[in-house]
């Protein structure tokens, strides 16, 4: 079992910032944030590929967010960056764990124009 908690979310104006942070209940390689707005599909954000430590961006947030990790606190971060309205979303992270997906419960992102 894996356990996931997303903190950090909020409101934050245009062109704002934000750190998330998604606590583990172990120390997990292969982990990444997706992220649901109201009415659409959950979409990959940013992924991990376990082994190479590759990241994989979607085109929307290239240059604007950015993935990493702090392995002794067994945590992932966020930096979200030049926060635009159409980032307003729940922001979720998971971690596969013996070819399960874990999802923490998610943090709401809400960007004013």
């Amino acid at each position: 079992q894996v356990q996931l908690v997303e903190s950090g979310g909020g409101l934050v104006q245009a062109g704002g910032s934000l750190r998330l942070s998604c606590a583990a209940s172990r120390s997990i390689f292969g982990m990444g944030w997706y992220r649901q707005a109201p009415g659409k599909q959950r979409e990959m954000v940013v992924t991990i590929t376990p082994g190479s430590g590759r990241t994989n961006y979607a085109d929307s947030v290239k240059g604007r967010l950015t993935i990493s990790g702090d392995n002794a606190q067994n945590t992932l971060y966020l930096q979200m960056n030049s926060l635009k309205p159409e980032d307003t979303a729940v922001y979720y992270c998971y971690a596969d764990w013996l070819n399960r997906r874990y999802w923490g419960q998610g943090t709401q992102v809400t960007v004013s124009s």
